[in-house]
Formats: structure tokens, sequence, C-alpha cells
């Protein structure tokens, strides 16, 4: 990163200081007859059902693949045999100007310095949740969209599903009351964490750049317990169980109940380590009035906690509905639950529930194909989809990583509910905003 007060800045001042030069870059309009190539970075796992969904998409041609780990490309790439291949994406985009769109399904780590780089060369973004890793990046991010004004889309697909507006339109129409706490449970992690750094190194595999693969992140030697998949619960690469599922859970209630930044996060935890998640938390959200809505406490919990059943659902009925995780709102005039990705949404009294079911309510929020087709179809019209980085998924993403700061620090974070600074002296300045090792970046001005 360039100067050191801009750690100071962005992390403390809030989302105001994340100003990057102006590109003069107005977002690309494509007849609907026209082909889109799209590139794609990370086609390995997530990423591979991110290029299987683009592909889907009517007028997308895939036109380049870019993986660090040739195994994990091994399948997208004999799917796409015509796609040009890269290892480097900082390579891709400075080769290929008829890259129209690009898509980036990298570990945590890798997100903002790719996406950011797509933006500034006049591409159309999409990247995989959460955002980014740190508060920083996800501002730096949220700036980098504003000033290129190109389609952006997150990867939190349940946004784009009928769930998210359904619960919607119950919660305006009055179906539970007036809301003022929605619990969340995830059976994450699945992967190790709660751990220390391993001592010895390997060699990595002959199909993997190891170097490539830590990209921006702090260098240190290979080993099996980072990659693949397993980086999700380390600090330096990933953002734990939060980071992979609360953009899906936490979603609905943040978009329907017009939520922002809170004052405080309380945290608890099992216990803690320097480099990895706790195998468990729970952290509480607390969020000031706002117009006619009054205060709000969202309660996350993951590693197998969940909240105490309610008393709608008797004792011999399964409680939780799902263990892989889900959502509970309480309001004033019943409760609804949900899954992760708001789908199976039911009021909890079942007379309530029958009675909202049998009549439906007008539909108030217009359903969309897909995640990527609703990108896709903003990006020929020169709009934004519904989980655009400035408007929605940025806002979204910085209350997730404010979570994860009280769950790294082990304690309260005090926020500024008007800008989103931190208040909480105790927090490391490299926790908000990475130092990137030499040749990788987010471009910051002088």
């Amino acid at each position: 990163m360039h100067r050191r007060s801009f750690v100071s800045d962005i992390a403390r001042a809030g989302v105001a200081a994340a100003v990057l030069p102006k590109v003069g870059f107005a977002a690309t309009r494509f007849p609907r007859s026209a082909a889109l190539n799209v590139a794609c970075i990370g086609v390995g796992g997530m990423g591979a059902q991110d290029v299987r969904g683009i592909s889907a998409v009517p007028g997308i041609n895939v036109y380049a693949l870019c993986d660090v780990d040739q195994k994990a490309a091994a399948d997208m790439f004999a799917m796409h045999p015509k796609a040009k291949r890269y290892r480097d994406y900082r390579e891709m985009l400075a080769k290929e100007p008829s890259i129209d769109l690009v898509m980036v399904s990298t570990p945590d780590h890798s997100h903002a310095a790719a996406s950011i780089m797509a933006l500034r060369a006049g591409k159309h973004v999409y990247c995989q949740k959460p955002l980014a890793r740190t508060l920083g990046e996800v501002r730096a991010m949220i700036a980098a969209a504003k000033n290129a004004k190109g389609s952006t889309q997150m990867g939190n697909q349940g946004h784009a599903g009928e769930g998210v507006r359904l619960i919607r339109e119950w919660v305006e129409s009055g179906a539970i009351g007036t809301v003022r706490e929605v619990h969340f449970w995830t059976d994450r992690p699945i992967w190790p964490q709660a751990i220390e750094r391993p001592t010895e190194a390997h060699i990595p595999p002959a199909t993997l750049d190891w170097d490539l693969w830590l990209g921006p992140a702090p260098e240190r030697p290979y080993h099996p317990a980072y990659a693949p998949f397993r980086w999700r619960g380390w600090w330096d690469f990933g953002t734990g169980a939060m980071g992979d599922m609360a953009c899906h859970a936490m979603d609905a209630s943040f978009w329907v109940l017009g939520l922002r930044y809170p004052t405080r996060v309380e945290v608890e935890t099992s216990t803690q380590f320097v480099e990895t998640a706790p195998r468990s938390s729970r952290v509480t959200y607390y969020f000031p009035a706002n117009g006619s809505r009054p205060e709000v406490k969202l309660v996350w919990r993951d590693g197998g906690l969940w909240p105490g059943r309610p008393n709608e659902v008797s004792s011999e009925a399964k409680w939780p509905p799902s263990n892989d995780g889900g959502q509970l709102w309480i309001g004033d005039g019943g409760k609804l639950v949900a899954g992760v990705y708001a789908e199976n949404s039911r009021l909890l009294n079942a007379e309530q529930d029958a009675a909202i079911k049998a009549k439906p309510l007008p539909v108030k929020y217009p359903r969309v194909k897909s995640v990527h087709a609703e990108w896709v179809d903003a990006c020929r019209a020169g709009t934004q989809p519904g989980s655009n980085f400035a408007g929605h998924s940025g806002p979204l993403t910085e209350m997730i990583v404010l979570g994860n700061l009280a769950v790294r620090s082990g304690r309260t974070i005090e926020v500024d509910p008007a800008t989103g600074a931190v208040k909480s002296p105790l927090v490391p300045s490299e926790w908000l905003m990475p130092t990137y090792r030499s040749g990788w970046s987010i471009t910051v001005s002088d």
C-alpha cells in the first residue's frame, strides 16, 4: 500500500476516506445481440460453479480462464477448450483488451486487488463473497466501483432469489409486526481452524504457483494446511465462518431493515488463536433507530451454536429447522424462520403462516432469473444489479468484517454509526488495512 497515513484515514474516518483517483471510465452498454467476453479469475471450487453459472447466461463467451492451480482448473479448461489460459490475472488484464466482464472467485485475500484492477481497466466486475477480507479493502472497493461506474455484483446468490424478496414483502406488510431482533446460525466452520501455524514447510504441488496464490498476503512457506480450501480459517487469507456464510444469512435483514453501521459489536468466543478464527463464536450487533425503525439487535452464531427454542416451537418439533444454518426474525406481532439463503420462509405461528400463504401478497419486488443473469442484464443496460458493490454488497460486507474485528480481537468494538469509523483504539491498523507484498497493490491517490 502507498502512504501509511492512508491506513489510519480509511480505517478510522469511515467510508468517505476511501478515495481513489478517478479513471474517466464510463460503463459500456452492450446491445442485446452482442456476445460478451468474460474472464474468470479463480476457476476451481466455487470458481467452477461461477464459470458454469455465467456460461449458462445467453450471449456470454467464456473468453479467458485464470487460475494459479492448473489441477484445480482442469475441469473448466476442459469444458472451455477455446478460452485463453492464464495463471496471473495481472498479465491477463494487461494483455486482453477484448475482455468485457471479469469474475473474481479467488480466496478472500485476493478479492480487492483483482477486482479493483479490473474496474480500473474498464471492466464490469463480479466478485465472490465476502467482498473483501478487511474493512479498508471493502471501502477501497466501494470507492473504486463509484469511480469506475461499471456494473458490479457480489456472489451472494440469495439476494437474487425469491426468499429475500418474499421476506421483505411480509415484513413491510406487518406480518410479524415491528422487528427488533434477528438471529442467525451456521454449521460452519467445516474446515480446520482454532489451530496454530504449522512449523514444517512442504514443497508446493507442481501444478500450483504458490507465490501467485499468496498474492498480496504476507509470505510464508507452502503447507497443505492453507490450500486448497483450508485457507478460510486463517486471518491472513480468509474471514472464517462469518465471511463464508453471513453474506448469505444476514443479507435479508440488512436490506429489509435498512441497516448501515452499528454502534457497537459484542462478542463471545471459544479459545482464541493468533492466526486462525476460533472454533465457535457469538457476535451481537446493536444498530441505532433510524426514522420509524426502532433499535435493532442482530445475533450471529457459528461453530454449532444456535438460538434457543421459541415458544411457538413444541418440544417434539425439530429445532433448529436446519442444522446447516438459518435465520429467526422476532417481531412484536410474530416470528418467522428461513434458511441461510432466505429459502423456505415461514411464520412460526401456524395460523398466520397458513393465512399469508393462502392469500399471497402482491409482488412488490420483481424476481430475477439468477445472480449471474441479473449482473449480465445490468452490464448490458449500464445499470446496477441488486448486490452491487457501492449500494448494497459493500456496506453489507463492512458490517460483517466489523463482526470479524470483534471476533479476532475478542473484545467489544465501538463504531461511529454515522461514518463507520472504528473507535476502539486497540484494533491494530494491519487488521483494518493490510500491507500488501511488493508487486500487489490497491492504487490510492497521492
